[in-house]
């Protein structure tokens, strides 16, 4: 069975930080780390713009997100605390998602940064797009020095249907000259005008202070 991830992205702008934080370190992750089928959960901060919070969840299976564990403690069923935070915030994007590259691979431990990449893509390029993405562009970013891994999902039923996430020793892989060349190839020139709904969110790991 292909692994699963969820994804969620925020705004905080308008959120009190502190409380924010709290409710996403003492319950929101904890109450998900509990849930059977979960893994690896972590937290990540923008770099462009510290107000942008993600945080990754790597699942069994996307199953996981359907069961009676998960669903305890979602959805409807969100505690008071989660609905006190959530309405104060604006989602980015939540992607739940299965993985289609490179097979069963985990999200490694210990990474500095993470890249998101979700999109959609205009349904004439889809095929091209996909085979672009899969014999060409992960391989190439997930040689570049300071990438630990490069992943693919799909997310059927959401506002986007692709996601790429890189784990890297450090945010600033994205910026050097080795990612840029293996980023920029004719081919992905090419296809770049297809994309829709792009969302690019380049984070650090985030530590919770004090």
């Amino acid at each position: 069975m292909a692994k699963g991830l969820l994804l969620a992205a925020f705004d905080y702008t308008n959120a009190h930080a502190d409380e924010f934080h709290d409710w996403y370190d003492l319950e929101h992750v904890p109450e998900r780390r509990r849930v059977p089928g979960f893994g690896l959960c972590e937290r990540w901060i923008g770099v462009a713009n510290p107000k942008h919070a993600v945080a990754t969840y790597d699942l069994d299976s996307p199953a996981v997100l359907a069961s009676a564990p998960y669903k305890a403690i979602a959805f409807d069923n969100l505690s008071v605390w989660s609905k006190r935070v959530v309405p104060m915030c604006t989602r980015l994007l939540r992607f739940d998602a299965e993985q289609t590259l490179p097979g069963s691979a985990d999200s490694p431990a210990g990474a500095g940064g993470v890249l998101v990449n979700a999109m959609n893509v205009a349904p004439e390029h889809d095929a091209d797009f996909n085979e672009w993405y899969d014999h060409e562009h992960i391989p190439a970013l997930a040689a570049v020095p300071g990438v630990l891994s490069a992943r693919r999902f799909v997310d059927t039923a959401g506002t986007h249907r692709y996601l790429a996430l890189y784990h890297l020793t450090e945010p600033e892989i994205t910026m050097g000259a080795d990612w840029k060349k293996a980023a920029g190839t004719p081919c992905t020139e090419r296809l770049r005008p297809h994309f829709r709904d792009h969302v690019r969110i380049l984070t650090r790991r985030y530590v919770r202070a004090g």
